[in-house]
């Protein structure tokens, strides 16, 4: 039984999701979100995913999780020209960082490029950052869990830059990618970030304010419906315990299977 409509999936490549490579991630930036947002123009979905209802096209956790990520990560997308590249290349890294730390923090979601490639960037990640915040807020998620967002982000790309700054971290690189590992990349910084808070703007948006007194109400829900069968009705307390477990267990959308 799919409680809420989706389950852990059963496919151990899409358990790996959550450790996309770099030109997975690409692909996500140069393919779905123009979809994604041709979609949105087009009246087929609610936006943004985080207002949607159960009863909306989809409207399931899943998914909620899924484009509110991508919504974060459009504006990458929208650098002029459509030059993202850099966030990926290991050459590029220390200019990549250093031009992001060296970008002032703003709160706007709708923002001007200035040409720059690497300030474009760098203005890009930060507008994705405000939109996650801004529909926290929309969700209602704990705000606790998106203070200091900028900042400890900001403390992130210093250690990486601090890492590509040191002898041979173009090879460790290199030694890292073919072991399967994930060196600091923007790219992945970005992407692990937003997967983040992404899935927690989609659980507020789903299960309300709190987790808790939506399974407890479930509950409530499955002792009416299995009255008399107490049989039946700890089967389904079990299974939902399970499905809950399993979200928490998840590290990208693509871990649940609707």
């Amino acid at each position: 039984m799919d409680w809420f409509g989706w389950r852990l999936s059963k496919d151990p490549a899409a358990d790996k999701s959550a450790d996309l490579g770099t030109q997975a991630i690409l692909e996500e930036l140069g393919k779905r979100v123009p979809q994604y947002l041709d979609d949105v123009d087009q009246g087929r979905l609610v936006y943004p995913a985080c207002k949607r209802t159960p009863s909306d096209a989809h409207g399931d956790i899943r998914s909620i999780w899924d484009h509110t990520r991508l919504e974060a990560v459009r504006y990458v997308s929208m650098v002029p020209r459509r030059e993202f590249e850099p966030l990926a290349e290991p050459a590029r890294q220390p200019d990549v960082l250093e031009a992001y730390l060296r970008q002032r923090p703003h709160e706007d979601t709708v923002i001007e490029f200035t040409g720059s490639t690497m300030s474009d960037l760098a203005i890009a990640i930060i507008a994705g950052f405000n939109w996650l915040n801004r529909c926290a807020v929309l969700a209602g998620a704990d705000r606790d869990k998106f203070s200091g967002t900028l900042s400890n982000f900001r403390k992130l790309t210093g250690l990486a830059r601090q890492w590509w700054a040191m002898d041979g971290a173009g090879e460790r690189c290199s030694q890292m990618l073919a072991e399967g590992e994930k060196p600091p990349l923007m790219l992945s910084l970005i992407w692990t970030e937003y997967t983040r808070l992404a899935k927690e703007v989609a659980a507020a948006a789903f299960f309300g304010s709190s987790i808790e007194r939506a399974i407890a109400g479930r509950r409530e829900v499955l002792k009416s419906e299995f009255a008399g069968r107490p049989d039946e009705l700890n089967s389904a307390l079990d299974e939902l315990a399970e499905t809950m477990a399993s979200f928490e267990r998840a590290r990208d959308p693509d871990d649940l299977s609707s």
